[in-house]
């Protein structure tokens, strides 16, 4: 079996409850383009018919980005997000053969609702983790407000995923009003996620939840090709410039961010798998495509994945830990 831990979707009353609460002041992105360049988003027999290609292969549902926040007002993001995670459960009950799971969609702009979204969607809904993006709102992840998230879902032993988010509005360069030639998502996600990865790690999120379990999206972002740079340049202003974390770090610097776990989903591209393999090792690497982001409505991406993989100079039981063990495991699957 292939499980894809991240396949996007936009249910039709989600979407509806979108195009009517969504605010332009929220962002300045078309986003109703980019829906329609991928119709496997919102039509299930287009997703089937590309899905029929892989018998084996399985989806973990997510809800598109941006996240609810990042549209609409706070008492708008609470009825949205019941709306996608109510139309996931549905999805995941009627087609168990396609959808494995689902993932929670929570309004983390209100905090005490968005735990109490989670509650549900984990308690009565069965779904499997959280969703949340490398920002809320512009505020970093690693915020205090946020730790009661991370503490429940350490409690409940079932992941956070961590998806990039960074508007076309985030200039390249300062004396600018918007990012050009598409970088504020080619390179500004990766970007993101290792900021987020990196604010998780050195605000003492994980000494405080030490089994707190975080998916990256994008293979851990910069971190593994970065990995040396990270640690030495945070030896050399330690010891030869006298910078003191704060708090202070009670192991080695990649060690923590060796607690991430992280998809797949770099687009078929087994150097850079081999990348992250050498630095999480197989048992943080788990099967994800991005589905449907591919000029081929999702099947490039599905194809291209799978191929990676199976490409990649490792065993065949770790191969199989990265297709469907570890998506078993962290997500506690009951298949």
């Amino acid at each position: 079996m292939i499980i894809d831990i991240f396949a996007h979707i936009l249910p039709p009353k989600y979407l509806e409850g979108r195009n009517r609460l969504a605010e332009s002041r929220f962002s300045s992105l078309d986003y109703s383009k980019l829906w329609s360049a991928n119709p496997g988003l919102v039509d299930l027999d287009t997703r089937f018919r590309i899905m029929d290609k892989y018998p084996n292969y399985m989806q973990v549902l997510t809800i598109a980005g941006p996240n609810v926040e990042s549209i609409t007002t706070p008492e708008n993001t609470v009825e949205l997000a019941k709306i996608a995670n109510d139309e996931m459960a549905e999805l995941v009950t009627k087609y168990p053969d396609r959808f494995v799971a689902a993932v929670a969609c929570l309004p983390m702009n209100d905090v005490d609702a968005a735990l109490k979204e989670a509650d549900r969607a984990i308690n009565e809904l069965r779904f499997r983790g959280v969703e949340i993006f490398t920002d809320i709102r512009g505020m970093p992840i690693d915020s205090p407000e946020f730790w009661p998230l991370y503490e429940k879902m350490e409690k409940v032993n079932l992941p956070v995923f961590l998806h990039p988010h960074r508007e076309n509005v985030k200039a390249d360069y300062p004396n600018e009003t918007e990012s050009k030639y598409l970088v504020f998502v080619t390179f500004g996600w990766p970007y993101e996620t290792t900021v987020a990865m990196t604010r998780l790690v050195f605000s003492g999120v994980f000494d405080k939840y030490p089994n707190l379990k975080v998916i990256t999206h994008h293979a851990g972002g910069m971190v593994p090709f970065f990995a040396k740079r990270i640690l030495n340049i945070g030896d050399f202003y330690e010891t030869r410039m006298g910078y003191k974390y704060d708090p202070p770090l009670t192991k080695p610097i990649l060690d923590y961010y060796r607690m991430f776990y992280n998809d797949t989903a770099i687009y078929g591209h087994s150097s850079g798998l081999m990348c992250a393999y050498d630095f999480f090792g197989s048992d943080h690497l788990l099967f994800a495509t991005d589905f449907p982001y591919d000029p081929q409505l999702g099947e490039r991406m599905i194809r291209e994945t799978i191929q990676s993989v199976e490409e990649m100079q490792i065993a065949g039981t770790e191969k199989k830990l990265i297709f469907e063990d570890n998506a078993r495991k962290l997500l506690r699957l009951p298949i």
